[in-house]
Order: C-alpha cells, then structure tokens, then sequence
C-alpha cells in the first residue's frame, strides 16, 4: 500500500498578472507541503494568466511572460511537485495547458481536448484542441490529467480509462450559477462510476468581472461517492490522501457542507462585488439608497463584501419621496453603520425644468419629467465617485433591466451591479434570507409595494404586470428561448405575453449600456446574450 497526498490550491488569482500569479503558485506549494505535507498540489485551469483572460490571449507577449513563468517554478525548488494551467504556444498553435512539473522539470504536459464555445465561453477563439489523453505515473499510480470541460464529455474519461489511468486529476474554471455545485458534483460522480476511478476536481475561487467562481473543490471515488469536499466561496487548500494497492485508489478527505440555495446566491453576489472593488483599486462604494428594497439588498451585499467603513449610501429625496420611504433608508444606514447623507434634487429639477422651459413648452408631462429626476441622482452619485475614489455601485434588478423599466444615465449610473442578474421575486428572497443572519433590512421595505417614487402615488405595477407573473414570463423568453406563442401556450394572456417580449426586444439598446454586474444565471445579460440592437427579428412563433 502506498500513499500520495494530494492538495488542491482553491485560490483567488488576477488575470494578467504574470508574476504575481506565479508568486503565488510557489507560495502556495510551500504552505501545502508544510502543513500537509502535499506530495502534489493541483491548481485550477490557466493558473498562471487568470481565468478568463479573454483577448489578452491574443498578444504575443502572453506567450513571453508565460515562458518566464514556468521558468521560474522550474527554478523554484519546490518542495513538492505542481500540477498548474496556462495557455502556451507551439509552432504557431496555442493550447490550453496543464503541466506538471517535479524536482525542477516539466514530466509532462496535457492539452485540454474539449473546448467549450457556449454561454459565456468562447475558447475555440483562442485555442487548438489536443488530440489525445496524458496518463503518468505518480508514486506509482497510473494518473490522467483532463481540464475542465474535458470531463463534461465521455471521451476523455474513456480515453484515459483505456491507456489504464486509474485515478484522474481535472483542474477547473467553472463559471457559477445557481445549481452549478450540484451538477458538477452529478456529473463527476457519472464519469468516475463509467471510467472506474476516482476523480479529483480542483476549483477556482474568486470574482472576475461579471463570472463568479465558488470554490467547492472536491473528489469522489470510483463509485461516484463524495470523499472531500472545500467549503464554498473562500480561499482553501483541501488536503486529499489517495492510497494505491497496487490496483485501485481509494479516497479520504473532509467533507464541508453544501450551502442552501439562497445562501449560494448571497455568497455569490457578495463575492463578485468584493472582488470587482479590489481587483481594481477603488476606495470603496457608493450608492442611491431609495428606501425601496433593490438599493436595501444592494446596500446589504455591500457591506458585507467591503466592510461598514468602505460604503456610502446617499438618499436624494424629491417631492415624490414619501416619509416612509425616507425613515426605512435612515434605519437601515444606521443599523449598517455606514456613511449616510441625504441630498435634495429638488433645486437640481427646478434649475434643469428652467433650461428646458422653451423646449418642453406645449407639451404635457411625460416620462421626460420622470427620467430627469433619475438623472439628477445619477449626476451627484458620479459626482461624489469622482471626487472620492468610490466606484457607484447600481441598484438595478434583471426584471427590471430586461422591459426597461430603468433610465439611461440615471438610475442605471455605475461601475458595477450586483442585481444584474436577480429578478425582483428573488430580490425579495434574498432580502427575507439577509435578514436572518441579522435584521438589516427593515421589515416594511420587504412588505411594502416596489415604487420608483417618480410620480405621485406611483407603483411599479402601474407600468408592469406583478412580479411573480413577468418573472416566469422573462425565464421563458430569456433563459429558455421559448417563443411568444409558447408561453402563452402555457397559460398567460396573450396580451401581456405580447407586450413583455415587446419590451425586452426592444430594450436591447440599453442593457448594451448598462454596468457590467454578477451573473447567477445561465443567462444573463452580458458575455451569455448577444443579440443585436437593429433587427427585424419577431418573436411570435
């Protein structure tokens, strides 16, 4: 019997830092060996650009620096031996790599075969597939090493079950959505019952623009069993003991526990603006806080991303505002503890109504007087992003951003958005679950009608049908691709199924112009949807 303790590095890397990257590999190999005394530590997929380094991989430099990198962890004298990913260039090729490298040599290398070309991959842009499996010895285990996507098709796995691999090493960049823990953990438990060997699944972790990584490294055996598994959503190195009796390898490790499906979602939003805040620079955030409960979820994961003393939140009352409305802000900033000011646009209106006296002169009162409030706060939102440093984080909701029910240069002013990608129902469900971790939320913001407060007594149902009923129809047409006359197959008025398709087709144009923001979907607005502005495509059929 022999054993080969394995490690798998759930690590926060940047994409383009090169050295930086690199760095960290080494110190990490260190620290694995050190404290668990790693025969071999496993990295995710393109450790040493980041994931995903989209065009930057079109810049003969790459290949330079990458050269540079692997020199260095050649010359690093490591205490144990790496298996790490990075794009490297062959006689004119590129690949996406994975090497492993021993005692100060590359013992081998493998070229991820199965490129993804869907949702917000686009591989085949960059790389050329490899052709065949890499099965080595590893302290005398016959071990293959696969990518990613590798192993969400049969052929790798058989390929490597058939040139007698018994255990297999996959190193991951898997973009989250909701569900994805759990499919990932389906799929690999199907591939290692069908190849019959156990597979070891090394994960990213961290925020890169609007993809989020969760984490949750993990193995199974050879019957598809879960035997370690990393906690979610944090830096971790996941120790994993193989033991080899000379014909099969069997698994031990520690299971963390899977997160509910709301606190997934939660961590998910909280990570993607942490890391969009840090990984460029900015002091901090500020935000519109309405006293509605999209900016009140939106203040709540702020905090918690960045800290109290990072965030500010303005209230920019107008003669719309209710009190009610102005008391729920006022609580919840102090029950944050965050910088609260509260700013009129009254005299910003009346000044912008002058100008446009001559202009608007014989014509009645319209959204034009709404959109005008909208930017006016967007205006003194950028204003104070500019003068301090702290990136304006938008409040918008998908529900909202696909009919859209927001305004250009106004409320959808900012750098980043964390509602992106969250529909007003789970809005709502999101809030409820924020509040019984601590009650920062008041109750009356989560019970009270959604109103932009741009007219008297407005509602959002007003303009909209209720949520629970655009919601399902935004799926269907959204993230389903079913047709008008589908949906209403299903039981909606055809009338209102009519008007929201018409909405979203024609809103293409500003959500082209919004923020970029967290995805937690398999279909959000951004990398997954790319429609064009000016067509004249019909949605009936």
């Amino acid at each position: 019997m022999s054993t080969l303790q394995l490690v798998l590095a759930q690590i926060n890397s940047l994409v383009g830092d090169i050295p930086g990257n690199t760095a960290q590999v080494v110190e990490v190999a260190r620290r694995a060996h050190r404290e668990y005394g790693a025969d071999l530590v496993l990295f995710p997929e393109l450790t040493l650009c980041g994931y995903p380094p989209e065009d930057l991989l079109l810049r003969p430099s790459m290949y330079r620096r990458i050269e540079s990198a692997l020199a260095q962890l050649l010359a690093a004298e490591l205490p144990c031996a790496v298996l790490v990913g990075y794009p490297r260039a062959i006689d004119g090729a590129v690949f996406n790599m994975a090497g492993l490298i021993e005692n100060g040599e590359l013992v081998a290398e493998y070229a991820k075969q199965k490129l993804p070309n869907y949702q917000v991959f686009d591989e085949m842009r960059y790389f050329v597939p490899g052709d065949g499996p890499c099965v080595v010895d590893i302290k005398g285990i016959p071990t293959a090493i696969t990518i990613c996507e590798d192993l969400w098709r049969p052929e790798p796995m058989e390929q490597a079950a058939a040139a007698g691999a018994k255990l297999m090493l996959n190193i991951n960049a898997s973009p989250f959505h909701r569900g994805k823990v759990g499919e990932r953990l389906q799929l690999m438990g199907e591939r290692a019952r069908a190849g019959k060997m156990p597979v070891v699944y090394s994960h990213w972790y961290g925020g890169q623009d609007e993809l989020v990584f969760d984490g949750a490294s993990f193995a199974v055996d050879a019957r598809g069993e879960l035997r370690a598994r990393a906690p979610e959503f944090v830096e971790n190195l996941l120790p994993v003991t193989v033991e080899w009796n000379g014909g099969e390898a069997t698994l031990r490790g520690e299971i963390a526990p899977a997160l509910e499906d709301l606190a997934s979602v939660y961590q998910a939003l909280v990570l993607g603006v942490r890391d969009y805040v840090n990984k460029n620079g900015f002091n901090g955030v500020v935000l519109g806080l309405s006293g509605g409960i999209d900016s009140a979820l939106t203040l709540a994961i702020a905090v918690d991303a960045l800290g109290a003393e990072r965030v500010e939140a303005v209230m920019m009352p107008f003669r719309y505002t209710s009190d009610l409305s102005k008391n729920d802000a006022a609580d919840q900033a102090q029950r944050l503890g965050i910088r609260y000011r509260v700013i009129s646009i009254e005299a910003i209106f009346d000044a912008c109504m002058q100008a446009l006296a001559e202009e608007f002169a014989g014509s009645p009162r319209d959204t034009s007087e709404e959109n005008l409030q909208a930017r006016a706060r967007g205006m003194l939102l950028m204003a104070i992003s500019n003068k301090k440093g702290a990136m304006v984080l938008t409040t918008g909701n998908k529900s909202e951003l696909a009919v859209g029910y927001a305004t250009l240069y106004g409320d959808m002013v900012g750098g980043y958005n964390a509602l992106k990608d969250v529909p007003k129902t789970l809005v709502f469900e999101l809030a409820r679950y924020r509040n019984t971790i601590s009650q920062v939320i008041p109750k009356t913001v989560i019970t009270r009608p959604p109103s932009a407060e741009l007219a008297p007594d407005q509602v959002d149902s007003d303009s909209l049908p209720p949520y629970d009923q655009l919601d399902q129809i935004l799926n269907l047409y959204i993230e389903r691709d079913c047709s008008a006359e589908e949906i209403i197959a299903r039981g909606f008025e055809r009338e209102t199924v009519e008007r929201v398709v018409r909405l979203v087709d024609r809103n293409e144009y500003k959500r082209r112009q919004a923020a970029v923001g967290v995805r937690i979907s398999e279909r959000g607005f951004g990398r997954d949807r790319r429609y064009p502005i000016t067509n004249g495509w019909k949605a009936g059929e």
